[in-house]
């Protein structure tokens, strides 16, 4: 698979939804209500971190739930990458970018969106044939100037922030030509899923591009 269909892959998934859930999933009896209340909600891309014991079990659950569209975050190195591919993840989020990590990626086809919080990440990943990346961590890396500023000389390439974003502060990085979605993680309190308040949240989520 060449690197510009696989650019095309991430993007529509990107386009999916003005929000990328980021679930941290302990309880794998979570799994399943939680992607159902999202999905309901609208979010259907759905990021799972590979912080759990539980991540794995999780994702091979949730891609089960009509609608779902279910990848593996946290992922740092080509083992990451095997075992998120082995539980049926339609795509990987990591949060940052080797080259090691990068060829694999693109050597298995699944679409992929490293972290990057520089230039310098941003020209590495050009040189993999990447063009989609998370900015990471957002507002710890300065927020929405930081963005623009980083944005500004690579007019091809586009942005999910995540970390540390907001309902209130996702609109202004939405706003941004450079960025396609925002990652974030307010939708999903710790805890059981109260079912009907994530689906609400979803809804309010899928309303903040405006």
């Amino acid at each position: 698979m060449t690197t510009s269909s696989l650019s095309a892959g991430i993007d529509a998934i990107m386009r999916t939804a003005p929000v990328i859930p980021v679930l941290v999933i302990e309880d794998i009896a979570h799994a399943v209500p939680l992607a159902e209340a999202l999905v309901a909600g609208g979010l259907t891309v759905l990021e799972v971190t590979l912080r759990t014991p539980c991540a794995l079990d999780a994702i091979r659950a949730m891609r089960q739930v009509p609608g779902a569209i279910v990848g593996a975050g946290t992922v740092l190195n080509p083992d990451d990458l095997a075992a998120a591919l082995d539980a049926g993840s339609r795509f990987i989020v990591s949060p940052g970018l080797t080259p090691r990590l990068g060829e694999a990626a693109i050597k298995s086809g699944i679409p992929f969106l490293p972290g990057t919080a520089n230039a310098g990440d941003i020209m590495l990943g050009l040189d993999l044939g990447l063009t989609r990346f998370k900015f990471f961590p957002a507002e710890a890396s300065g927020g929405v100037p930081t963005l623009k500023a980083i944005a500004g000389p690579f007019g091809a390439v586009r942005f999910c922030p995540t970390g540390g974003i907001t309902p209130k502060t996702a609109p202004d990085y939405l706003a941004l030509e450079a960025v396609l979605c925002v990652g974030g993680s307010w939708m999903v309190p710790k805890g059981a899923p109260d079912v009907a308040a994530i689906t609400a949240a979803a809804k309010a989520a899928c309303a903040l591009r405006g």
